[in-house]
């Protein structure tokens, strides 16, 4: 016993008790400090990219105008400063300061100037992150601290292997303590490397963190990005063991209640959690308890990987429902998956599709992730999503949820496990006993039906002349479609392996409505031995 307290008073640091953990639970809603959030209509995370994006040594004013330029004269209303994954980027700190693990030798120049030019505001006495809080005050956007609770970009690293390697954020207390990581066996390969908070040590390390980030700067409050990665427990008794996340959360929690007692002024907590219940539950998260608790101001669903246009909005508003506690749908840096539209706006389109809906479904407002961006990149999205107003008579594609799951073994394998768990594409159509097929959901959200066309598309990968598909939209068969193909302006080729069926639709289908459209199988080309495979099904509403 007495080896494991004193490996836990190492864990903790100066200043930073393991008593904080161990507290009865919070008593119910009243537990929350000060009064409910604001509403912002767009909360934009950055993830800590703008400390490279000048020359070696970056200056304050440069950080900050770097950092501000996506979000200035849009709809951004809150900015999420990713602050750290692993080591300290501020000075002092208990925890290893940026560069330690790379013993400040860096794998390329970039890796220098972010790590060394962080370092080289602090050697100056300057103090970035108050700044960036006062920038965001002189613009109207509150600035909140986003802290990654697992992040795991160690590209496969295996607990095994840590010890003798050199790698940005790999710091020594990991690789002292390989048995602290859930490890191959306990969860995918690729994040084998990933904290287990089933290990006391490594929530106080974790608590220990959090607390000097909070105490940072006046920051309007602090995000939990539990979602990345969303890795924490052994998958085998992830449910089980949420009680684990739970005591951090409850003692994060008190943390920055206090933090608001004194000085005078709520102090806020979010949650970035998965973006149905189902999957909550399954990763550890235990958000029933964290809304009876009121272990949180803010919730926020965001995939694990890639955007999820799966939140189930509904779910979250019945268990929302008579708190101050605010509701975010998110958006990730893209689509997670094959996609190859017949328009070149496709990719805003969704993106505006998407909003409408969270917005229909009674969601606060819109969360943004890993939209790297300058003044101009994302603000024809970043001045539309952020209201219904504004979201009138705008290109939209409307679609069917995609499932994409990536190899076990590549890259990044397993991050989607726990995203678009009710994906209805992409699937193989096979003929049938009784004449049936898979179904397709389209949710069209549209207030008015004055769009100047509305399609509906359907990408059949492997199709050819002779086979033969009966598609039905709510129970009425459709006629022969116009069939295209997504080819680029120096393709040879009049045809491509996927062909997408367009069926011009009257206005009125571009109304609040939820559409079905069914596939059956009549007959495959004898010589083609891969099954026909349904990739997307989209209804497009277009103004312009």
């Amino acid at each position: 016993m007495s080896s494991h307290h004193t490996t836990r008073r190492t864990v903790l640091g100066a200043g930073i008790a393991a008593p904080a953990l161990m507290a009865a639970p919070s008593q119910g809603p009243a537990a929350q400090a000060g009064s409910r959030p604001p509403a912002y209509r767009i909360i934009y995370n950055w993830d800590g990219a703008p400390h490279a994006y000048s020359e070696y040594p970056q200056t304050v004013s440069q950080f900050l105008d770097k950092t501000f330029a996506p979000m200035k004269n849009t709809q951004v209303d809150a900015h999420f400063w990713c602050i750290s994954e692993h080591e300290a980027k501020w000075r002092p700190t208990q925890l290893e300061f940026t560069g330690e693990p790379e013993d400040r030798r860096y794998d390329s120049a970039g890796s220098m100037r972010h790590n060394e030019g962080i370092r080289a505001m602090y050697d100056r006495g300057e103090d970035p992150y108050g700044a960036m809080v006062r920038r965001g005050k002189e613009l109207g956007i509150s600035v909140w601290a986003s802290v990654r609770m697992n992040d795991n970009h160690f590209n496969g690293l295996q607990p095994a292997e840590m010890r003798d390697t050199v790698m940005s954020g790999l710091t020594r207390l990991r690789k002292a303590h390989p048995e602290w990581c859930l490890g191959p066996k306990n969860t995918p390969k690729w994040f084998a490397a990933s904290w287990n908070f089933a290990e006391p040590e490594v929530r106080e390390h974790r608590f220990q963190h959090v607390t000097e980030v909070a105490k940072l700067a006046d920051w309007d409050g602090i995000e939990l990005d539990w979602q990345r990665h969303a890795f924490h427990l052994p998958a085998a008794s992830a449910e089980r063991l949420r009680y684990t996340l739970t005591d951090l959360q409850r003692a994060i929690r008190r943390m920055t209640n206090q933090i608001g007692r004194e000085r005078g002024r709520p102090f806020y907590l979010a949650v970035r959690v998965a973006t149905t219940l189902e999957s909550c539950r399954r990763i550890g998260y235990d958000l029933p308890l964290w809304v009876k608790e009121g272990l949180c101001d803010v919730v926020i669903a965001g995939g694990g990987a890639g955007t999820d246009p799966g939140t189930n909005v509904e779910e979250f508003r019945t268990l929302l429902e008579g708190t101050p506690i605010r509701f975010y749908p998110g958006f990730d840096g893209g689509f997670w998956g094959q996609h190859s539209g017949l328009t070149a706006d496709w990719n805003q389109a969704w993106v505006r599709a998407a909003a409408q809906g969270f917005w229909a479904r009674g969601a606060d407002g819109m969360y943004v992730f890993n939209w790297h961006a300058n003044e101009r990149g994302r603000r024809p999205l970043l001045t539309t999503i952020g209201s219904k107003e504004t979201l009138r008579k705008t290109n939209k594609a409307y679609m069917s949820l995609h499932r994409h799951v990536g190899a076990e073994d590549g890259q990044w394998g397993g991050a989607d496990l726990n995203d678009r768990i009710h994906g209805e594409t992409p699937v193989e159509l096979h003929r049938t006993l009784t004449g049936d097929g898979p179904e397709f959901h389209v949710r069209v959200f549209e207030p008015e039906a004055n769009a100047a066309s509305v399609e509906l598309q359907i990408e059949v990968e492997h199709l050819t002349p002779d086979d033969k598909v009966k598609f039905t939209l709510n129970g009425a068969e459709l006629g022969a479609p116009t069939v295209k193909y997504a080819l680029g302006e120096d393709s040879p080729s009049d045809i491509a392996e996927s062909a997408w069926l367009v069926w011009k639709l009257p206005a009125k289908a571009a109304v609040v409505a939820t559409h079905t459209v069914k596939a059956v199988l009549l007959a495959r080309h004898p010589r083609v031995r891969v099954p026909l495979v349904v990739r997307h099904v989209e209804i497009h509403a277009r103004y312009s």
